[in-house]
């Protein structure tokens, strides 16, 4: 009897956390510092001194692109009701002088179905998205407008989050895999399992267990594991190291390494709160 008592507050906390929606991965780092970050309401900013305010207000984005201009792009997503069951998006772009404008205007659906807008880009600026199915294909579309396959294989299994290098090397999870598909179409399995198979993985769900990648200047790739609250490095030869560990209720979705090594981490918690939480090279930390 006292085993069920001890179970029943796990219970309900499993039970609310598996009814919240899947967290943003957005956050970046402009030339001048500054961090832009995703709470699904608004996008906020980080100063280099610290401040933060609001950058973009009441917009729904999972996702945020900054170009080399320092120019920042995202989404505003929205659910219209049961009564329509439609969806609806615009892409906004925010000028590195402040000046917002919509560069999609309104119209229905999500953006996948249109083919011409991706956040995930590489340095010439062109788009890479996944079109899910048998076979599952990576596509490219060049700045031209010009769409072709990068990539078209059955050997994929349940691809999710995907990043970009500068050169055009994309990187993806699959199914718990790291997986690099080469400029010319090449894919490499990098590390395999990456997935933590704990309790928390009732309440994230498997399909949230990791989320975002980004890439420091030595070509190792960093993996947010939601489910197991923590972070992966991958190298370049496969070697797989845990960096950072984020502790109940919160779980990494999103980071970046900073140029001075500091690793800023997008953390959201069991209840879809949000922080962000800088880790400095020396070991010490701020939470904002």
């Amino acid at each position: 009897m006292r085993h069920a008592q001890f179970l029943w507050p796990i219970f309900f906390h499993l039970l609310a956390a598996s009814v919240i929606a899947h967290p943003g991965i957005g956050i970046v780092m402009n030339s001048r510092g500054e961090i832009f970050y995703t709470d699904l309401k608004q996008v906020w900013k980080i100063s280099p001194e610290g401040k933060k305010s609001v950058a973009v207000a009441n917009v729904h984005t999972h996702e945020l692109y900054l170009d080399a201009d320092d120019n920042l792009y995202g989404e505003h997503l929205w659910y219209e009701g049961e009564a329509s069951d439609k969806w609806g998006h615009y892409v906004w772009k925010l000028h590195a002088s402040g000046k917002l404008e919509r560069v999609i205007p309104p119209r229905e659906g999500f953006r996948e179905d249109y083919q011409d807008c991706s956040f995930v880009r590489d340095a010439a600026g062109n788009m890479y998205w996944a079109e899910r199915g048998e076979p599952t294909v990576i596509r490219k579309r060049m700045p031209d407008g010009t769409i072709s396959d990068l990539c078209k294989t059955h050997d994929f299994r349940d691809v999710r989050w995907m990043m970009a290098s500068a050169e055009g090397a994309v990187y993806l999870t699959d199914a718990g895999d790291l997986r690099r598909i080469s400029p010319d179409g090449e894919v490499v399995t990098l590390a395999r399992d990456l997935k933590e198979r704990r309790l928390s993985e009732h309440v994230f769900g498997d399909g949230h267990n990791l989320m975002g990648l980004w890439q420091d200047g030595d070509g190792n790739v960093y993996v947010a594991s939601y489910g197991g609250r923590l972070v992966k490095k991958i190298t370049p030869a496969g070697r797989v190291e845990v960096v950072a560990r984020s502790h109940m209720p919160w779980g990494p979705t999103g980071g970046l390494l900073a140029p001075n090594g500091d690793l800023w981490l997008l953390e959201y918690s069991d209840y879809n709160t949000t922080r962000v939480r800088q880790i400095r090279r020396e070991g010490t930390e701020k939470i904002y």
